[in-house]
């Protein structure tokens, strides 16, 4: 009966942002807790389980899961080598095993490490031997480094963007370790690096230009010899060394075809890679239009202060700008002020406060906003996500009325890429005449569906679409949009464990 070991280790940073991540925030499962956890969560982890639960002549060995409660900063030095120290003791711990299934990320970084991943395989491999095989779940925004391949047998990275298949690629990572287990399947690897950097509509998968090239990757994965294939588009804000764009494509021991396949995906994106870059209006511009409509909803995407791609979340550049501007429509904004939320809770419910909103964590991006506003609710922050059923956890967090303005203000940075955190707080988007989305692209019933207009608008922040504002230092140059003139010759690289 092959014995299979499960481990996690999830998160996805700015490094723009100056605020560290920390231990705390993390969710931290072991053993027994890490399947009862995952099995009531449509995410990798859950889709891996049911796979193998249904295989009843695998048996599993669950280990260490470490997934981030939210994005941030870079991973403080101190809580990388707490968390790293305690994955590797676990897969020390764990009884002899035939096979791994991690799932990861790809765009965690720590200022004493700059990939994560590749470090933790490496030294997995130092623990398990370089016979037992390992296949990986990847985000596609994650960045797929040469160290990560060389120490793993096959990865697997969702397909879709706004992500809709956590749970299908875990399922799709667990029948490749059978296969590989199975001894019916030699993979080998090719990647192909290319120079861009993107963000936009035109990467929603289901409607952009991106998706061309994802539907090139299934079609390879689904062939004769396909076993994995897809696209990295990296996190722009995760300023590391490997940062760039990649194709890849896992194949049954055909490296030719691997290299062949890869290089055509590749191109497939750099023939569109010019339109990947969003279209975005400054905040000037902004209250123009949002005055401009009188009936309906507005989405106003902050993009900038995205949380879900490590951003700090205390942005109050929109709001400034309605407030400068004399708007009077309902305004709908999430917002992250630990301060604000005490003096909230301090002073109940039903109370007025002169508090300041905003700059608690980005002080040099956002100076705090004053604000007279009066307490509506007040709640523990802990709730379930909409998407994918995730416990998220925002902290004490405060609902506050300035004048049309309703902030929903948490003690942390949660996920806002759905309305999670408006819904549990008990205000719906569409009792607004303008919301704030501080996220690039929800799935589309979430907002675009029914929004009159979805408003991208060019403000600061540590995840801003602007990403020449943001002053990258250690991506490899020349790249698009950074740089004038980038040329692109593919160049397939290989990696095999054969």
């Amino acid at each position: 009966m092959p014995r299979i070991l499960i481990a996690e280790c999830k998160q996805e940073v700015s490094t723009f942002n100056p605020q560290p991540s920390g231990y705390e925030d993390f969710g931290i499962r072991i053993g027994e807790e890490l399947l009862r956890y995952h099995r009531s969560i449509r995410n990798e982890v859950g889709g891996a389980l049911s796979v193998f639960d249904a295989d009843f002549t695998v048996s599993i060995a669950p280990a260490y899961s470490a997934f981030f409660i939210t994005s941030g900063g870079p991973l403080e030095k101190a809580a990388w080598e707490r968390i790293a120290t305690e994955f590797l003791d676990s897969i020390r711990a764990a009884p002899p095993v035939d096979g791994v299934y991690f799932c990861m990320h790809g765009a965690m970084a720590s200022p004493g490490e700059l990939d994560p991943e590749g470090w933790l395989l490496g030294e997995t491999r130092k623990i398990l031997g370089a016979h037992i095989p390992i296949v990986v779940s990847l985000d596609l925004h994650g960045v797929l480094s040469d160290r990560m391949l060389q120490h793993s047998d096959a990865i697997v990275a969702y397909h879709t963007y706004p992500h809709v298949d956590f749970f299908q690629t875990g399922q799709r990572a667990a029948r490749l370790l059978l296969r590989i287990l199975a001894g019916g399947v030699r993979p080998v690897t090719a990647k192909v690096a290319i120079p861009a950097l993107v963000r936009g509509d035109e990467l929603i998968t289901a409607t952009g230009l991106f998706g061309q090239s994802i539907r090139i990757a299934q079609e390879v994965e689904n062939g004769p010899l396909g076993l994995s294939a897809g696209m990295f588009i990296g996190n722009p804000f995760t300023d590391v060394p490997a940062l760039q764009t990649y194709s890849f494509v896992v194949t049954d021991g055909d490296p030719a075809l691997a290299q062949r396949e890869a290089i055509r995906i590749a191109e497939s994106f750099w023939a569109n890679h010019s339109a990947m870059q969003v279209p975005l209006v400054s905040l000037e511009e902004m209250t123009r239009i949002v005055s401009g409509h009188t009936l309906g909803t507005v989405a106003i995407v902050d993009a900038a202060d995205a949380t879900s791609s490590g951003a700090s979340g205390d942005s109050n550049a929109v709001a400034r700008a309605l407030f400068a501007s004399g708007y009077n429509g309902r305004t709908l904004l999430p917002i992250v002020d630990a301060p604000a939320v005490k003096m909230a809770l301090q002073a109940g419910v039903g109370a007025t406060i002169q508090t300041h909103l905003g700059g608690t964590l980005d002080p040099a991006r956002f100076q705090p906003l004053s604000v007279r506003a009066r307490v509506r609710l007040l709640a523990e922050g802990r709730f379930r996500s909409e998407s994918f059923g995730e416990i998220w956890d925002a902290g004490p967090t405060a609902v506050l009325e300035a004048d049309n303005m309703t902030f929903v203000v948490g003690s942390r940075p949660v996920n806002l890429y759905d309305r999670s955190f408006f819904f549990s707080h008990g205000q719906n988007p569409k009792n607004f005449d303008a919301v704030v989305v501080k996220s690039p692209h929800c799935q589309q019933h979430m907002y675009a569906d029914w929004c009159v207009e979805m408003v991208n608008v060019d403000a600061p922040g540590s995840s801003s679409a602007n990403l020449p504002y943001l002053g990258h230092t250690r991506c490899p140059r020349p790249i698009f949009p950074l740089d004038p003139g980038v040329k692109f010759t593919p160049v397939p690289k290989l990696f095999s464990r054969a």
